[in-house]
């Protein structure tokens, strides 16, 4: 029996070639966007999974509250994570992790024998780090005393390899200069992620006993404050993590209420299971970029609705083909052949071509991986010998495919009765048009709601490129120096640099516009501390207003002989209770946790201008005035007002070679840093754009096949109408008004949908794209243009077919 439907089926296959390759290629297709996407979303749900006893590991994280402003932190103070291991027994170990880039350390100068290179991801660690997480050792061992010895690191493999090739590291000796000093350190260890990925994107693991600022961050008392090192605990097995968050209050209380006090400041302590890191955005002072759980549903619903459209495809060209196979299923039934047979026959057909289209889309991903893997920036392997999941994937896809292909055709063309059929009518039960025309619309629907998304992205987007941010983005340079030794020679660099006819302004500063601003601190007026201001900050020489195109509207810019002075912004001024116009003056004061208290005059007021990402308000901020920059500044921001960027650099690189020679030219270019800020959108936009290009591409292959057996049904009818003067065009209306209508339908169901959508993804800017109506109405004349150029192309040919041949025929 199985034979005899086997060869049935790919008979079938054969005779209708033009069925069959729309309903393969569209579940190829599908397969290969639905897998990709499942691919993608497992990989994002992976990341520190691999950890031994990963369900007893959690970040600790802190909530606060500083004058009036809430922060919720992916950082603790130092000394928590100890104190929890000595005052709870359930914890079976800590570890710490301070992060260079993310408090603008900057890159780190590494050195061995004659090769030397710029490297970020430098950490300070505990030496207890690698017991709590789990990484592969590519050489040495994870022994106790790892990183028990000052000034030992274990290096990333890729800078490893950097360094010495492919020759084991361990015991060697390297140099590293950074903002934190410059000591020779000695590997101990290499380390890879082929365990599995982790969201502590780290390249250089000091140990936090390496004197300097390892000292300062392991003799740091503060329990309010310093809230910059993130912290890890492994609880004991069958401990209950919320009975522990339930202890932390008290704990913070017993040693830091004092200090919390001071600040004015209110804090609470929770575990956050390390797993979920990775999946939870929010946090302030993240290590690594996070992604939404409502982006992974977002792309796990796309994936469902492109395996649905080609699912949808094969329902309505089965259906409309039904009287072809009318006939054989009254045969089939007059020979005794029951319905469940027929279902299974049926049933076996769609399992058969969901099949042929899934190993059609096994070498289709192989060849569109790379890019598909360049949209989502990702890094996905696709290895089915070694991964079991793609295999339950596939015939998961398989199953629920065929299932939800094969069984509306299935049970439709099992219903045909065998009496009515061998008489020549082919009519069943149930309404196959109605529903055919229904499953149209669903299938527009999910297209025009993936076309909405696209145009709102991309208008968002556009939004954000040119949104005065309140500064001048365009043609500015940015020079990073890590080492005492290059910023000793920044004052003489810049000097030489304005030499330069196509150099406008030369500016100095401790981090540049657009830059994650982690400094902050209360400031208030004379005699009010307790209506102080929590304020973001920033230190930069006199000429950076004027390099980066800020405008002070009240006041003066920077002198070269300022000193305790300060720039703040108009929110800062609103904040304090100040107008602006009597700012200029103003003397502020801050108190330090030591209950030091230092004041600044301000000199000016700029107007606001987006110091961060457009994600959030504008809120206080303050430039301090420092001219000094060997101690305390690492960036340089050059203005110019050339568009020969090769001759310009080429220029700016015998300027360096000849004060900073030995250390690489390296720079960035500011509107480049800006646009880094709205990665995960751009990302978001180029993932839906590719997927909704496939959504349309599936169901434009659907609708050419409905027309196409529509006009083959309706050759006589055509005919007709063509020898009684029917022109061209009447005719390709007449086939072409049914399924643009459908399409109609559609586009007044998906708008809602849509609108709603899309507002609640606009809802995480501050500044936003007002959703107008232009772009619905966009969205649903791009729909019904591609349903009409579809429709046209059969609709044309049947309507140029010789009247007389289908007339003969019939």
């Amino acid at each position: 029996m199985l034979k005899s439907y086997l060869k049935t089926s790919i008979r079938f296959l054969l005779k209708n070639k033009s069925f069959s390759l729309i309903n393969i290629f569209g579940l190829a297709v599908g397969t290969l966007c639905c897998l990709y996407i499942l691919l993608y979303v497992q990989d994002q749900y992976s990341y520190d999974k691999h950890h031994k006893g990963a369900s007893d590991i959690y970040r600790i994280t802190t909530s606060l509250e500083l004058m009036g402003d809430q922060h919720k932190m992916a950082t603790v103070s130092p000394p928590i994570a100890p104190a929890i291991k000595s005052d709870f027994p359930e914890v079976a170990q800590f570890a710490r992790l301070y992060s260079s880039d993310l408090h603008g350390g900057n890159s780190s100068m590494l050195k061995y024998k004659d090769k030397s290179f710029g490297e970020n991801g430098l950490v300070y660690v505990d030496s207890t780090f690698f017991d709590v997480l789990s990484y592969h050792f590519v050489y040495g061992k994870n022994t106790r005393d790892l990183l028990a010895q000052p000034y030992s690191i274990v290096l990333s493999k890729p800078t490893a390899v950097k360094l010495f090739c492919n020759e084991d590291p361990v015991g060697k000796v390297i140099t590293i200069d950074n903002t934190y000093g410059k000591h020779d350190f000695k590997v101990n260890g290499v380390v890879d992620e082929s365990l599995g990925k982790t969201h502590i994107t780290a390249n250089i693991f000091v140990t936090i006993r390496s004197g300097g600022f390892g000292r300062f961050l392991l003799n740091n008392s503060q329990f309010a404050g310093n809230n910059f090192m993130c912290a890890y605990i492994k609880l004991r097995p069958g401990t209950d993590p919320a009975v522990l968050e339930k202890k932390l209050p008290g704990f913070l209380n017993r040693y830091g209420a004092q200090q919390l006090k001071a600040l004015g400041m209110t804090k609470s302590l929770h575990l956050q299971p390390i797993a979920s890191v990775h999946t939870t955005p929010g946090y302030e002072s993240e290590i690594s970029k996070t992604i939404s759980p409502t982006l992974l549903y977002l792309l796990a619903g796309i994936a469902i609705m492109i395996q649905l459209i080609a699912c949808i495809n094969f329902m309505n060209l089965s259906t409309a083909r039904a009287s072809k196979r009318a006939k054989e299923v009254g045969v089939r039934k007059v020979v005794g052949a029951e319905r469940s047979d027929l279902v299974k026959q049926f049933l076996g057909e769609s399992f058969l071509l969901t099949l042929i289209g899934v190993l059609l889309a096994i070498p289709l991903l192989y060849m569109a991986i790379p890019y598909l893997n360049q949209v989502t920036q990702t890094n996905i392997q696709v290895t089915f010998l070694s991964n079991f999941s793609i295999w339950l994937m596939l015939i998961g896809i398989v199953a629920i495919t065929g299932v939800v292909a094969g069984s509306y055709p299935a049970f439709y063309l099992s219903a045909f009765q065998a009496i009515k059929v061998m008489k020549g009518n082919f009519t069943s039960q149930v309404s196959a048009s109605g529903i055919r025309r229904s499953l149209v619309v669903f299938q527009f629907f999910l297209a025009i709601v993936l076309i909405t998304s696209i145009i709102i992205i991309y208008s968002q987007l556009n939004y954000i490129k040119n949104k005065d941010l309140g500064f001048d983005k365009n043609q500015k340079l940015i020079f990073t120096f890590y080492t005492g030794d290059t910023r000793q020679k920044m004052n003489t660099l810049a000097t030489d640099l304005r030499q330069l006819a196509e150099v406008k302004q030369v500016s100095l500063s401790d981090r540049y516009v657009s830059q994650q601003t982690a400094g902050d601190f209360p400031v208030y007026l004379a005699g009010n501390p307790s209506a102080s201001v929590d304020a973001y900050n920033m230190a930069a020489d006199e000429k950076f207003v004027n390099t980066n195109g800020i405008k002070i509207i009240v006041g003066r810019d920077f002198d070269v002989t300022d000193t305790s002075k300060t720039l703040v912004n108009e929110t800062l001024c609103k904040r304090l209770g100040l107008t602006p116009e009597k700012a200029p003056g103003t003397r502020l004061f801050s108190k330090y946790f030591d209950g030091t208290i230092q004041h600044f005059d301000i000199v000016g007021v700029m107007k606001d201008f987006n110091y961060n990402s457009l994600h959030g308000e504008i809120g206080p901020f303050m430039i301090f005035h420092n001219g000094n920059p060997a101690n305390y500044f690492s960036y340089m921001t050059v203005s110019v007002n050339s568009i020969d960027y090769s001759s310009l650099l080429s220029k700016m690189g015998e300027v360096w070679k000849k004060n900073l020679p030995g250390f690489p030219f390296e720079y960035t270019f500011l509107d480049q840093e800006v646009q880094k800020q709205y990665e995960a959108e751009i990302s978001l936009s180029k993932i839906i754009n590719s997927f909704t290009i496939m959504a349309i591409l599936i169901s434009c292959l659907g609708l050419f096949g409905l027309v196409a057996f529509s006009a083959e049904q309706r050759q006589k009818e055509i005919g007709i109408r063509k020898v009684l003067g029917a022109s061209v065009a009447g005719v390709v209306g007449l086939l072409s008004k049914e399924f643009v209508k459908l399409v109609g339908i559609a586009f007044i169901l998906a708008t809602p949908l849509s609108w709603w959508a899309m507002n609640k993804w606009l809802e995480a800017f501050a500044y936003k794209v007002p959703v107008s109506w232009w772009m619905f109405a966009a969205a649903g004349a791009l729909s019904i243009a591609i349903a009409l150029i579809t429709v046209s192309f059969q609709a044309i040919k049947a309507a140029l077919m010789n009247p007389v041949k289908s007339l003969k025929m019939e």
